[in-house]
Protein backbone atom coordinates (compact mmCIF):
# COMPACT_ATOMS: atom_id res chain seq x y z
CA UNK A 1 0.00 0.00 0.00
CA UNK A 2 1.52 3.60 -0.80
CA UNK A 3 1.64 6.19 1.86
CA UNK A 4 -0.71 8.71 1.99
CA UNK A 5 0.08 12.42 1.32
CA UNK A 6 -3.06 14.86 2.34
CA UNK A 7 -2.59 18.55 1.25
CA UNK A 8 -3.97 21.70 -0.28
CA UNK A 9 -2.50 24.56 -1.85
CA UNK A 10 -5.48 26.41 -0.30
CA UNK A 11 -3.84 25.90 3.23
CA UNK A 12 -0.82 27.81 2.34
CA UNK A 13 -3.45 30.87 2.07
CA UNK A 14 -3.74 31.15 5.69
CA UNK A 15 -2.58 35.06 6.60
CA UNK A 16 -0.07 35.46 9.17
CA UNK A 17 -1.71 38.94 10.28
CA UNK A 18 0.58 42.45 11.23
CA UNK A 19 3.54 40.78 13.12
CA UNK A 20 7.62 41.30 13.64
CA UNK A 21 8.47 37.69 14.13
CA UNK A 22 6.47 36.93 17.02
CA UNK A 23 5.92 40.70 18.54
CA UNK A 24 2.74 42.61 16.99
CA UNK A 25 3.78 45.31 15.00
CA UNK A 26 3.15 48.43 16.92
CA UNK A 27 5.58 51.41 19.03
CA UNK A 28 9.01 50.51 18.22
CA UNK A 29 8.28 47.57 16.91
CA UNK A 30 8.67 47.67 12.85
CA UNK A 31 7.02 45.68 10.36
CA UNK A 32 8.85 43.41 8.47
CA UNK A 33 8.54 41.17 5.44
CA UNK A 34 6.64 37.84 6.24
CA UNK A 35 5.14 38.61 9.35
CA UNK A 36 5.35 36.16 11.27
CA UNK A 37 7.56 32.75 11.18
CA UNK A 38 4.47 30.54 10.56
CA UNK A 39 4.37 31.42 6.99
CA UNK A 40 3.61 29.08 4.17
CA UNK A 41 6.97 28.88 2.68
CA UNK A 42 8.09 25.92 4.50
CA UNK A 43 5.28 23.71 3.45
CA UNK A 44 4.98 24.81 0.39
CA UNK A 45 8.74 24.19 -0.70
CA UNK A 46 8.58 20.98 1.22
CA UNK A 47 6.00 19.91 -1.34
CA UNK A 48 8.11 21.59 -3.93
CA UNK A 49 10.85 19.82 -3.25
CA UNK A 50 8.93 16.98 -3.83
CA UNK A 51 8.06 17.32 -7.26
CA UNK A 52 11.14 18.38 -8.20
CA UNK A 53 12.56 15.02 -6.41
CA UNK A 54 9.90 12.76 -7.84
CA UNK A 55 8.94 11.59 -4.33
CA UNK A 56 5.61 13.22 -4.86
CA UNK A 57 5.21 10.25 -7.61
CA UNK A 58 5.96 7.71 -4.84
CA UNK A 59 3.30 8.97 -2.41
CA UNK A 60 -0.72 8.99 -3.47
CA UNK A 61 -1.11 12.64 -2.91
CA UNK A 62 -4.73 14.01 -2.31
CA UNK A 63 -6.76 17.03 -0.86
CA UNK A 64 -9.45 16.06 2.23
CA UNK A 65 -12.74 17.67 3.03
CA UNK A 66 -12.93 20.71 5.99
CA UNK A 67 -13.44 19.43 9.15
CA UNK A 68 -17.40 19.62 9.65
CA UNK A 69 -18.70 21.99 12.67
CA UNK A 70 -20.13 18.59 14.17
CA UNK A 71 -16.48 16.96 13.83
CA UNK A 72 -15.10 20.60 15.27
CA UNK A 73 -17.56 20.42 18.43
CA UNK A 74 -16.69 17.26 19.83
CA UNK A 75 -13.11 19.34 20.70
CA UNK A 76 -14.38 22.96 20.47
CA UNK A 77 -17.25 24.56 21.86
CA UNK A 78 -19.69 26.52 20.00
CA UNK A 79 -19.12 29.65 21.69
CA UNK A 80 -15.24 29.65 20.18
CA UNK A 81 -16.34 28.34 16.60
CA UNK A 82 -19.03 31.35 15.95
CA UNK A 83 -16.88 33.67 17.34
CA UNK A 84 -13.92 32.37 15.22
CA UNK A 85 -16.00 31.86 12.21
CA UNK A 86 -17.83 35.51 12.72
CA UNK A 87 -14.17 37.11 12.53
CA UNK A 88 -13.14 35.33 9.64
CA UNK A 89 -16.26 36.16 7.49
CA UNK A 90 -15.69 40.02 8.28
CA UNK A 91 -12.33 40.15 7.23
CA UNK A 92 -10.00 38.42 10.21
CA UNK A 93 -8.76 39.31 13.62
CA UNK A 94 -7.02 37.65 16.60
CA UNK A 95 -8.70 35.12 18.80
CA UNK A 96 -6.13 34.05 21.65
CA UNK A 97 -1.91 34.45 21.49
CA UNK A 98 -0.20 34.90 18.46
CA UNK A 99 -3.26 33.75 15.97
CA UNK A 100 -3.84 36.20 13.64
CA UNK A 101 -6.24 34.93 10.43
CA UNK A 102 -7.58 36.93 7.24
CA UNK A 103 -10.74 36.46 5.81
CA UNK A 104 -11.15 33.13 5.40
CA UNK A 105 -9.47 31.98 7.72
CA UNK A 106 -11.77 29.63 9.22
CA UNK A 107 -12.92 27.44 6.63
CA UNK A 108 -8.89 27.32 6.08
CA UNK A 109 -8.03 25.81 9.68
CA UNK A 110 -10.90 23.65 9.45
CA UNK A 111 -9.39 22.29 6.13
CA UNK A 112 -6.24 21.71 7.68
CA UNK A 113 -7.97 19.85 10.67
CA UNK A 114 -9.77 17.79 7.55
CA UNK A 115 -6.49 17.14 6.42
CA UNK A 116 -5.45 15.16 9.56
CA UNK A 117 -8.64 13.81 9.82
CA UNK A 118 -8.42 12.18 6.14
CA UNK A 119 -5.20 11.37 7.13
CA UNK A 120 -6.15 9.18 10.01
CA UNK A 121 -9.54 7.60 8.53
CA UNK A 122 -7.17 6.64 5.37
CA UNK A 123 -4.93 4.47 7.33
CA UNK A 124 -7.58 3.11 9.73
CA UNK A 125 -9.82 1.82 7.22
CA UNK A 126 -6.93 0.02 5.31
CA UNK A 127 -6.50 2.51 2.38
CA UNK A 128 -2.90 3.12 3.37
CA UNK A 129 -0.72 1.77 6.20
CA UNK A 130 0.29 5.31 6.96
CA UNK A 131 -0.08 8.97 6.30
CA UNK A 132 1.47 12.31 6.37
CA UNK A 133 -0.96 15.36 6.89
CA UNK A 134 0.62 18.63 5.51
CA UNK A 135 -1.66 20.73 7.35
CA UNK A 136 -1.55 24.75 7.94
CA UNK A 137 -2.47 26.30 10.07
CA UNK A 138 -0.61 23.65 13.03
CA UNK A 139 -2.79 22.99 15.65
CA UNK A 140 -1.20 20.91 18.91
CA UNK A 141 -1.03 24.36 21.45
CA UNK A 142 -4.94 24.69 20.06
CA UNK A 143 -6.59 24.47 23.54
CA UNK A 144 -10.50 23.89 22.96
CA UNK A 145 -11.13 27.83 23.35
CA UNK A 146 -8.01 29.41 23.62
CA UNK A 147 -6.37 29.11 20.26
CA UNK A 148 -2.20 30.23 20.86
CA UNK A 149 1.33 29.56 19.26
CA UNK A 150 0.14 29.99 15.66
CA UNK A 151 -2.56 27.23 16.14
CA UNK A 152 -6.62 28.08 15.77
CA UNK A 153 -7.72 24.36 15.69
CA UNK A 154 -6.32 21.52 17.94
CA UNK A 155 -5.78 19.57 14.13
CA UNK A 156 -4.57 15.92 15.64
CA UNK A 157 -7.87 16.08 18.65
CA UNK A 158 -10.59 16.67 15.98
CA UNK A 159 -8.92 13.32 13.85
CA UNK A 160 -8.88 11.30 16.58
CA UNK A 161 -12.82 12.03 18.21
CA UNK A 162 -13.93 12.10 14.64
CA UNK A 163 -12.18 8.64 14.72
CA UNK A 164 -13.47 7.29 17.89
CA UNK A 165 -16.92 8.64 17.30
CA UNK A 166 -16.96 6.69 13.96
CA UNK A 167 -15.85 3.21 15.98
CA UNK A 168 -12.55 3.15 14.01
CA UNK A 169 -10.44 3.60 16.90
CA UNK A 170 -10.37 3.06 20.55
CA UNK A 171 -7.05 3.48 21.79
CA UNK A 172 -4.84 6.29 20.34
CA UNK A 173 -1.21 7.87 21.22
CA UNK A 174 0.28 10.93 20.03
CA UNK A 175 3.82 11.58 20.17
CA UNK A 176 4.41 14.78 19.77
CA UNK A 177 8.40 15.81 18.51
CA UNK A 178 8.01 19.71 18.02
CA UNK A 179 10.44 21.63 19.83
CA UNK A 180 7.60 23.32 21.62
CA UNK A 181 5.52 21.55 24.40
CA UNK A 182 2.04 20.12 22.90
CA UNK A 183 -0.15 22.00 25.73
CA UNK A 184 -3.07 22.35 23.28
CA UNK A 185 -3.56 17.88 22.97
CA UNK A 186 -2.18 17.23 26.61
CA UNK A 187 -5.12 19.99 28.07
CA UNK A 188 -7.75 18.04 25.63
CA UNK A 189 -6.41 14.45 26.96
CA UNK A 190 -5.21 15.41 30.19
CA UNK A 191 -8.02 13.29 32.41
CA UNK A 192 -8.50 10.87 30.35
CA UNK A 193 -6.76 6.87 29.88
CA UNK A 194 -7.90 6.31 26.27
CA UNK A 195 -5.18 8.65 24.31
CA UNK A 196 -1.63 8.30 25.74
CA UNK A 197 0.27 12.11 25.12
CA UNK A 198 4.18 12.28 24.86
CA UNK A 199 5.59 15.47 24.29
CA UNK A 200 9.35 15.81 23.79
CA UNK A 201 10.59 19.18 23.57
CA UNK A 202 12.93 22.12 24.43
CA UNK A 203 12.27 22.92 27.81
CA UNK A 204 11.11 26.26 28.73
CA UNK A 205 10.59 27.15 25.09
CA UNK A 206 6.98 27.88 24.25
CA UNK A 207 4.54 28.20 26.60
CA UNK A 208 6.91 29.04 29.36
CA UNK A 209 4.66 27.42 31.78
CA UNK A 210 3.77 24.07 30.86
CA UNK A 211 5.49 20.83 29.82
CA UNK A 212 6.80 20.08 32.90
CA UNK A 213 8.07 15.79 33.53
CA UNK A 214 5.35 16.22 37.05
CA UNK A 215 2.53 16.89 35.01
CA UNK A 216 1.36 13.30 34.22
CA UNK A 217 -2.31 13.78 34.29
CA UNK A 218 -5.13 13.34 36.67
CA UNK A 219 -7.67 11.09 37.60
CA UNK A 220 -8.11 7.90 34.70
CA UNK A 221 -5.74 9.76 32.82
CA UNK A 222 -2.70 9.95 35.33
CA UNK A 223 0.55 7.93 33.85
CA UNK A 224 -0.70 8.85 30.45
CA UNK A 225 0.71 12.11 29.86
CA UNK A 226 4.63 12.29 29.39
CA UNK A 227 6.54 15.21 29.08
CA UNK A 228 9.64 15.02 28.36
CA UNK A 229 11.55 18.69 28.30
CA UNK A 230 15.00 18.73 27.30
CA UNK A 231 17.81 21.03 27.24
CA UNK A 232 18.85 23.38 24.57
CA UNK A 233 21.48 21.92 22.20
CA UNK A 234 20.80 18.08 23.34
CA UNK A 235 21.21 17.13 19.43
CA UNK A 236 20.37 13.86 17.72
CA UNK A 237 21.96 11.14 19.96
CA UNK A 238 19.69 12.56 22.78
CA UNK A 239 16.58 13.33 20.40
CA UNK A 240 17.31 9.11 19.27
CA UNK A 241 18.20 7.60 23.21
CA UNK A 242 14.67 9.53 24.11
CA UNK A 243 12.53 7.52 21.77
CA UNK A 244 14.40 4.36 22.55
CA UNK A 245 14.52 4.81 26.47
CA UNK A 246 11.27 6.34 27.10
CA UNK A 247 9.16 6.69 24.40
CA UNK A 248 9.14 2.97 22.77
CA UNK A 249 8.57 1.61 26.70
CA UNK A 250 5.37 4.05 26.97
CA UNK A 251 3.96 2.45 23.69
CA UNK A 252 4.46 -0.98 24.15
CA UNK A 253 2.82 -0.62 27.77
CA UNK A 254 -0.41 1.52 26.37
CA UNK A 255 -1.01 -0.41 23.26
CA UNK A 256 -2.57 1.64 21.09
CA UNK A 257 -4.67 0.86 18.10
CA UNK A 258 -2.89 3.88 16.06
CA UNK A 259 0.38 6.03 16.47
CA UNK A 260 -0.18 9.96 15.88
CA UNK A 261 3.30 11.97 15.15
CA UNK A 262 2.84 15.45 16.10
CA UNK A 263 5.40 16.27 13.28
CA UNK A 264 7.25 19.34 13.78
CA UNK A 265 10.67 20.54 12.12
CA UNK A 266 11.44 23.07 14.89
CA UNK A 267 14.15 21.25 17.04
CA UNK A 268 15.95 21.13 13.71
CA UNK A 269 19.63 22.57 13.95
CA UNK A 270 19.07 26.22 12.29
CA UNK A 271 15.27 26.69 13.08
CA UNK A 272 14.73 30.06 14.75
CA UNK A 273 12.41 29.53 17.29
CA UNK A 274 13.85 26.28 18.64
CA UNK A 275 17.98 25.32 19.91
CA UNK A 276 18.11 21.69 19.46
CA UNK A 277 20.76 20.66 16.82
CA UNK A 278 18.35 17.71 15.70
CA UNK A 279 19.17 17.05 11.66
CA UNK A 280 17.12 15.76 8.58
CA UNK A 281 18.81 11.98 9.51
CA UNK A 282 17.68 12.77 13.26
CA UNK A 283 13.75 13.05 12.06
CA UNK A 284 14.38 9.73 9.45
CA UNK A 285 15.57 8.06 12.10
CA UNK A 286 12.88 8.91 14.68
CA UNK A 287 10.09 8.14 11.60
CA UNK A 288 11.83 4.79 11.19
CA UNK A 289 11.37 3.71 15.15
CA UNK A 290 8.24 4.88 15.08
CA UNK A 291 7.23 2.53 11.91
CA UNK A 292 8.73 -0.53 13.82
CA UNK A 293 6.42 0.28 16.97
CA UNK A 294 3.96 0.64 15.07
CA UNK A 295 4.49 -2.50 13.21
CA UNK A 296 5.05 -3.97 15.96
CA UNK A 297 1.88 -2.98 18.53
CA UNK A 298 -0.82 -1.88 15.94
CA UNK A 299 -0.44 -3.38 12.49
CA UNK A 300 1.77 -0.34 11.17
CA UNK A 301 -0.79 2.45 11.31
CA UNK A 302 1.02 5.40 11.80
CA UNK A 303 0.15 8.90 10.85
CA UNK A 304 2.52 11.81 11.02
CA UNK A 305 0.06 15.54 10.94
CA UNK A 306 2.46 18.94 10.38
CA UNK A 307 2.67 20.90 13.18
CA UNK A 308 6.12 23.41 13.68
CA UNK A 309 9.10 23.88 11.70
CA UNK A 310 10.03 27.79 10.69
CA UNK A 311 13.29 27.42 8.45
CA UNK A 312 12.52 27.75 5.04
CA UNK A 313 15.93 26.21 3.86
CA UNK A 314 15.89 23.14 5.86
CA UNK A 315 12.29 21.99 6.91
CA UNK A 316 11.94 20.75 2.72
CA UNK A 317 15.24 18.61 3.38
CA UNK A 318 13.92 17.42 7.00
CA UNK A 319 10.11 16.65 5.50
CA UNK A 320 11.26 15.13 2.73
CA UNK A 321 13.84 12.69 5.15
CA UNK A 322 10.65 11.88 6.95
CA UNK A 323 8.39 11.02 3.54
CA UNK A 324 11.13 9.31 2.01
CA UNK A 325 11.13 7.32 4.94
CA UNK A 326 7.16 6.53 5.29
CA UNK A 327 7.00 5.63 1.68
CA UNK A 328 10.27 3.66 1.21
CA UNK A 329 10.84 6.00 -1.79
CA UNK A 330 14.33 6.21 -3.73
CA UNK A 331 13.79 9.62 -4.50
CA UNK A 332 16.60 10.84 -2.39
CA UNK A 333 16.78 14.87 -0.98
CA UNK A 334 20.19 14.83 -0.15
CA UNK A 335 21.15 16.92 3.67
CA UNK A 336 22.95 20.19 1.94
CA UNK A 337 24.25 20.95 5.63
CA UNK A 338 25.24 16.91 6.19
CA UNK A 339 28.43 17.08 7.93
CA UNK A 340 27.96 20.61 8.89
CA UNK A 341 25.84 20.36 11.68
CA UNK A 342 27.39 16.66 12.93
CA UNK A 343 30.03 18.65 13.60
CA UNK A 344 27.69 20.93 15.75
CA UNK A 345 26.37 18.08 18.28
CA UNK A 346 27.13 18.21 21.85
CA UNK A 347 30.51 17.29 23.15
CA UNK A 348 30.23 14.48 24.86
CA UNK A 349 30.39 15.22 27.95
CA UNK A 350 27.14 17.07 27.68
CA UNK A 351 25.32 13.98 25.58
CA UNK A 352 26.39 12.22 29.00
CA UNK A 353 24.75 14.89 30.83
CA UNK A 354 21.78 14.33 28.79
CA UNK A 355 21.64 10.96 29.68
CA UNK A 356 21.62 11.06 32.88
CA UNK A 357 18.74 13.53 33.00
CA UNK A 358 16.86 11.27 30.77
CA UNK A 359 17.96 8.71 33.71
CA UNK A 360 15.78 10.98 36.14
CA UNK A 361 12.43 11.13 33.48
CA UNK A 362 12.88 7.24 32.87
CA UNK A 363 12.32 6.89 36.58
CA UNK A 364 9.52 9.29 36.97
CA UNK A 365 7.58 8.93 33.38
CA UNK A 366 7.56 4.94 32.98
CA UNK A 367 7.20 4.45 36.90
Amino acid sequence: MKTGFFWDEKTFWHGGGNYAFTLPVGGLVQPMAGGLPENPETKRRLKNLMDVTGLIRDVDARSGQPASRDELLRVHPAAYLDRFHQMSDAGGGELGRRTPFGQGGYEIAALSAGLARAALFSVLDGTYQNAYALSRPPGHHCLPEFPNGFCLLANIAVAIESAMASGLSERVAVVDWDVHHGNGTEAIYYDRDDVLTVSIHQERNYPLDTGDADDRGAGAGFGCNINIPLPPGAGHATYIETIERLVLPALARFRPDMIIVACGFDASAIDPLGRMLATAGTFRQMTSLMMEVAEDLCDGRLVLVHEGGYSEVYVPFCGHAVIEELSGSRAHAPDPFDGQFEQRQPAPAFERFCSGLLSDLEALVLS
